[in-house]
């Protein structure tokens, strides 16, 4: 009986351990594509970064829309300069977006004309299986 639950035990814990390392890829993969999708925004590529975003994104806002957005909120600050990595959070339970898979990273990035800002950018697990943008706001940070 020691031995059936020792057998168990250790099953549940390996089932953790591949949880926890799964959820650290997927984590590590949703940063890799906030990184390349920000480095559009950066360079002021903002229909670009319009069509590398999730569909769910592409679906609440038009591409005109983002672009006038973005030259309205993020061409006064200037150029991007540093980002320090705050935190990246797997949930598959967002506030006003379907279930699924996302990565909800935040940076404290500087910016040549604009002090320090939170970016708060929300990686999804896309239809086609990528992680793409799915969310991304910008507020001075305090």
């Amino acid at each position: 009986m020691n031995r059936m639950l020792s057998v168990a035990m250790l099953a549940l814990l390996l089932c953790s351990v591949s949880f926890a390392q799964d959820e650290a890829a997927k984590r590590e993969a949703a940063q890799l594509s906030a990184r390349s999708w920000l480095a559009l925004v950066d360079r002021g590529d903002y229909g670009q970064s319009w069509q590398e975003a999730a569909s769910f994104f592409q679906s609440k806002i038009s591409k005109a829309d983002w672009e006038k957005a973005l030259q309205q909120v993020r061409a006064p600050l200037g150029a991007a300069g540093s980002r320090t990595l705050m935190g990246a959070l797997y949930q598959t339970d967002v506030p006003n977006a379907p279930k699924g898979e996302y990565v909800i990273i935040q940076y404290k990035a500087e910016f040549a004309n604009g002090g320090s800002f939170i970016e708060t950018i929300t990686p999804m697990l896309d239809k086609d299986g990528k992680w793409r943008v799915s969310g991304y706001f910008i507020k001075p940070a305090q």
